[in-house]
């Protein structure tokens, strides 16, 4: 398995402990430990069947498994591109997703409204405003501002104001808002800090390669 922590490929002997059986099969819980950095990952796994006894118990015919600890998010965390202080609050997002949707939308509208006044230059207001600034304003370009727009539409900020003045309040959802949310980060990240930084990883190769050459560097 890949350690979880440490994203080391290894093989292991791992410890099985049964916790009983139910309609869906034998439940467990089973004990890795990684040999590269010494930490433990354990899994809550439902099987067909369960065999041995002791340190020789094992399940069969695995049915669910699930990642106990440490907790991992739904997505990938954002690229060592962008910063700390926004990708923080998006991995927070991301991991409380499937357990409650309402906390990782208000973590994802602060994280928007932050990265819109820090980036996009918006003037302070609410999120609502904000976003009508971005619209009005061509700040972005039209698939973000679209995307951003859909924000506001699909959390129905008219009926639910609260999510504008208090972006980060814990309040209802509308049905694939927290998701859509957490997409529209993914795209303002590509845009605000992965492809400059891209290009300018381009633009210093191409630079190398004219210095080579005795020719002047681009601009």
């Amino acid at each position: 398995m890949k350690c979880p922590h440490c994203q080391t490929e290894f093989h292991g002997n791992p410890t099985s402990t049964p916790l009983g059986q139910d309609p869906d099969g034998w439940w467990g819980v089973v004990r890795h430990m990684c040999p590269a950095c010494g930490k433990m990952a354990i899994e809550i796994v439902c099987a067909q069947v369960s065999t041995g006894a002791g340190a020789g118990f094992h399940f069969a015919g695995v049915r669910k498994q699930y990642l106990g600890y440490p907790r991992s998010p739904t997505r990938p965390s954002p690229p060592p591109e962008v910063p700390k202080e926004f990708s923080e609050d998006y991995i927070e997002a991301a991991l409380v997703l499937a357990d409650s949707p309402k906390a990782s939308a208000a973590l994802s509208r602060r994280c928007l409204q932050h990265i819109l006044r820090e980036k996009a230059g918006v003037k302070r207001s609410d999120l609502a405003k904000e976003i009508e600034q971005v619209l009005s304003g061509n700040l972005l370009p039209s698939h973000l501002s679209e995307a951003i727009d859909a924000v506001r539409n699909i959390g129905n900020f008219a009926a639910h104001p609260i999510k504008s003045t208090s972006s980060g309040e814990v309040v209802p959802v509308e049905p694939g808002e927290a998701e859509w949310n957490l997409d529209v980060l993914e795209g303002l990240f590509d845009f605000f800090f992965i492809q400059p930084e891209l290009l300018k990883k381009r633009r210093a190769a191409l630079n190398t390669k004219l210095a080579s050459a005795g020719k002047p560097p681009v601009k």
